[in-house]
C-alpha cells in the first residue's frame, strides 16, 4: 500500500528496485539532496527493513508491485531509476524465466511509464552483459563473449535486451535513457544468504565456517563500494548532455578471489580456513571496468578502497548477525542453508 507524501520538494524521482541493496542506498541518497522519492519494489529480493528508516520521512513513498506488471504513478515524475532485477546467481535462477521477463518487459513497462511522463530514464544494467570477457580491462565499445543458452543466460542476455530496448527508445526519440554498466558492488544492506562473493566470505568468517573459494581462487573482480557507485548513478542520471552511451560503473582496483578472501580473514577474528570447490559454468575468469568514459563524461571515480570498504561492511554484518541471532526463537528447528554460488554483480 502506498503511502501519500505531505508535501512535495525537488524532482519526483521513482526507483524501482528501491528496496534492494543498491536502492535502498540510493533512495537515501535522493531524498538527502532534497528529493521526492518513489520507491517501487515486489520485495522478490529487496526487503522492507531497508528502508524501514525512510518510512517517516514525509517525501517518501513505498508501492510494492512487480515492474512486470503494468505500473501507473498518478504524479508527474520528473526521474525513473531502474534497478529492479535479481543480481545473484541463487536469486536469479531460483526463476530464470521472472528473471529474463523482469529485464525485458519490466524494463519495457518502465521505458512506456518514462515517456508517458517526459521522466528521464537510468538503466542499471550490469558486467555480466561482458561476459567470461576475451578483451581485459573491458571498454563499453566490447560486445562482450557470453553464452546465450546457459545457466546464467536469463540475467545476462535478460540485462542485454534491456540495454537494447533502451536505446532503441533513444534513438527514436521516445525516451531520454541512460545505461550504467555497474561492476561488483558491495557495502551494507546485502543479504547475508545472497550468494555474493562479498558477503559469502564476510559471513562465513563471523560464523567460523570455512571460506568457500569457487576453483582455483586466481579469478580477478573489481569491487566498488556503495556509497561510490551511488554517486556515479546519480552523476550520470543528471549529466548534460545525454551521454549516448552505456557507462562503466565500478572500481578499476583488481584482485583475485583467493586475495579477498585472505583480506577479508585479516579483520575478522575468525577460526575459518579457506576450502576449494568447483566452478559454476560461465562463470567469468577476470573482470575489471576501464572507467575512462566515466572519468571524463562524468567527472566520477570510486573514492573508497577495498581495505576501508570492508571494515564497513564487516561491521554492519556484525550487528545484522548479532540481531538475528538475538531474534530466534528458542528451539527453533534450522534447516541448513544450500550453499550460496559466486556472484559477480550488483
Amino acid at each position: 500500500m502506498a503511502r501519500r507524501n505531505r508535501a512535495r520538494r525537488g524532482k519526483v524521482i521513482l526507483v524501482a528496485g528501491g528496496a534492494g541493496f543498491v536502492g535502498s542506498h540510493l533512495c537515501s541518497a535522493l531524498l538527502d539532496a532534497g528529493n521526492r522519492v518513489i520507491c517501487l519494489d515486489n520485495y522478490l529480493t529487496g526487503s522492507p527493513a531497508n528502508v524501514r528508516s525512510l518510512n517517516g520521512n514525509p517525501y517518501f513513498t513505498v508501492i510494492e508491485q512487480d515492474i512486470c506488471d503494468d505500473i501507473a504513478v498518478d504524479e508527474p515524475l520528473d526521474q525513473i531509476y531502474n534497478l529492479a532485477c535479481p543480481a545473484s546467481p541463487p536469486s536469479y535462477q531460483a526463476d530464470p524465466i521472472h528473471t529474463m521477463m523482469t529485464s525485458v518487459t519490466g524494463t519495457g513497462n518502465l521505458l512506456r511509464l518514462a515517456e508517458r511522463h517526459a521522466a528521464v530514464f537510468l538503466q542499471a544494467s550490469t558486467s555480466e552483459i561482458y561476459g567470461d570477457p576475451e578483451e581485459h580491462p573491458q571498454q563499453e565499445d566490447y560486445w562482450g563473449h557470453v553464452n546465450c543458452t546457459g545457466p546464467r543466460a536469463c540475467y545476462d542476455e535478460g540485462k542485454r535486451a534491456a540495454e537494447a530496448l533502451c536505446f532503441d527508445n533513444l534513438r527514436v526519440g521516445s525516451v531520454d535513457v541512460r545505461v550504467a554498466r555497474i561492476f561488483n558492488t558491495y557495502g551494507p544492506y546485502m543479504q547475508p544468504n545472497d550468494g555474493r562473493i562479498v558477503s559469502n566470505f564476510i559471513v562465513q568468517a563471523l560464523k567460523n565456517e570455512p571460506l568457500t573459494v569457487y576453483g582455483s581462487g586466481e579469478q580477478t573482480r573489481s569491487f566498488c563500494y556503495v556509497s561510490d557507485l551511488v554517486e556515479g548513478l546519480i552523476k550520470l542520471m543528471n549529466c548534460q548532455p545525454n551521454p549516448g552511451v552505456p557507462i562503466n560503473l565500478g572500481n578499476p582496483g583488481e584482485f583475485t578471489v583467493s586475495e579477498l578472501a585472505e583480506l577479508v580473514l585479516s579483520k575478522v577474528a575468525s577460526a575459518s580456513t579457506i576450502v576449494h570447490a568447483p566452478l559454476p559454468p560461465d562463470d567469468p575468469q577476470r573482470r575489471r571496468p576501464d572507467i575512462a568514459r566515466a572519468r571524463t563524461l562524468l567527472g566520477w571515480q570510486p573514492k573508497v578502497a577495498l581495505h576501508d570498504g570492508l571494515s564497513h561492511t564487516i561491521a554492519w554484518f556484525q550487528t545484522t548477525l548479532a540481531k538475528q541471532r538475538a531474534a530466534r526463537r528458542p528451539g527453533r528447528t534450522r534447516r541448513r542453508p544450500q550453499q550460496p554460488v559466486l556472484s559477480q554483480d550488483l
